[in-house]
């Protein structure tokens, strides 16, 4: 799998609010420890919040809740 499809997969994860899904594929591709991959994860989130928010599927309020790290 190529880095560009590994963050297309990533970012249909973001998108669909699918964080454990998101962070496991940044692991296995990345072949990181989850922490690295979390914070890869987050990153990745951030950005794709300020270029495209209305593609995702609620606020950014709503986002994290229920998820602890």
């Amino acid at each position: 799998m190529t880095n560009g499809a590994t963050i297309s997969l990533a970012d249909d994860q973001i998108f669909g609010n699918q964080i454990l899904r998101g962070i496991k594929i940044l692991r296995d591709h990345l072949g990181c420890s989850l922490h690295e991959a979390l914070n890869a994860f987050v990153a990745r989130y951030e950005v794709m919040r300020a270029e495209r928010p209305e593609d995702f599927a609620c606020g950014h309020e709503e986002y994290w809740v229920g998820f602890y790290s």
